[in-house]
C-alpha cells in the first residue's frame, strides 16, 4: 500500500509481484506491434497477417494472466511496495486501454464502446483517488471482477479476428465486449453509491466526535 510513511521494505522493488507487472507494461508494445502489422498489406507479412493477430491474442492472454498472479503472490507472500501499489493498477489500464484503441482503430469495435470503456476506467481512478484522500475503504464489487473477466476474454478473441474449428471469435469478441461494457456502468454506478455512503457514515462520525469535543471542553 502507498504511504507517506514507507519504510525501506515498502520501497524494494526486485521481488517478484513487480517482476510480473514490469514484464505486463513490455508486453503491451509487442502486442501493439503485432496488431498493426496484422492490419497492414505490406508484402513481406501477407502470409503472416493470421498468425500476427493470433500472437496479440496470446501475447495479451499472457499479460493478462500475469495481472492475476502479481496479485495472488503479492497477498500469498504478503509483499506490499510502492512501486507495486503504482504500478500495477497503471499497468492495468495501459494494456486495456491501449488495445481498445488499437482495436477501433481496425474497426473491430464500435467507437462509442471504447469511450464508455475508456472514460469508465477515467472515472473510477479519480474515484479511488478521492476515496483514498478521504480515507474511506470501498472494495472492488463481484460486479467489476466480472467486467475485467469479460473484457480480458473479449479483447484476445477481437485480436484473433477469425473463425477457427467452427469457433466465431470475432462474434464471441463483440458479445463479451458488449456484455463488459454494461457490467462496467453497473459496477461504477454501484461503487459511487457505497463510496457516497461511507463518505457520508466518516462525517457524521467526524461531526459527532467534534461535538463530543467540544462538549468536553465546555
Amino acid at each position: 500500500m502507498n504511504t507517506p510513511n514507507a519504510n525501506i521494505d515498502d520501497l524494494q522493488i526486485d521481488n517478484l509481484p513487480n517482476r510480473l507487472t514490469i514484464l505486463r507494461v513490455l508486453l503491451i508494445p509487442i502486442v501493439l506491434f503485432c496488431l498493426y502489422f496484422a492490419s497492414k498489406d505490406f508484402s513481406f507479412i501477407s502470409e503472416y497477417k493470421s498468425l500476427l493477430g493470433w500472437a496479440a491474442a496470446w501475447i495479451f492472454t499472457i499479460a493478462s494472466i500475469t495481472d492475476f498472479l502479481d496479485g495472488y503472490i503479492a497477498r500469498k507472500r504478503n509483499i506490499v511496495t510502492v512501486l507495486g501499489s503504482f504500478l500495477d493498477p497503471i499497468a492495468d489500464k495501459f494494456l486495456t486501454v491501449s488495445c481498445l484503441i488499437m482495436l477501433q482503430h481496425l474497426e473491430r469495435i464500435n467507437a462509442f464502446i471504447v469511450i464508455i470503456l475508456v472514460l469508465r476506467e477515467m472515472y473510477m481512478t479519480s474515484l479511488r483517488l478521492l476515496a483514498m484522500n478521504e480515507g474511506v475503504q470501498v472494495p472492488v464489487n463481484q460486479i467489476g471482477k466480472w467486467k475485467t473477466a469479460m473484457q480480458m476474454v473479449g479483447i484476445p478473441c477481437l485480436m484473433a479476428n477469425e473463425v477457427w474449428n467452427g469457433i466465431p471469435f470475432p462474434v464471441i469478441g463483440h458479445a463479451l465486449i458488449y456484455v463488459a461494457c454494461i457490467l462496467s456502468l453497473w459496477s461504477a454506478i454501484h461503487y459511487t453509491f457505497n463510496m457516497i455512503t461511507k463518505l457520508k457514515i466518516l462525517r457524521q462520525q467526524k461531526k459527532s466526535k467534534k461535538n463530543h469535543d467540544s462538549e468536553g471542553v465546555n
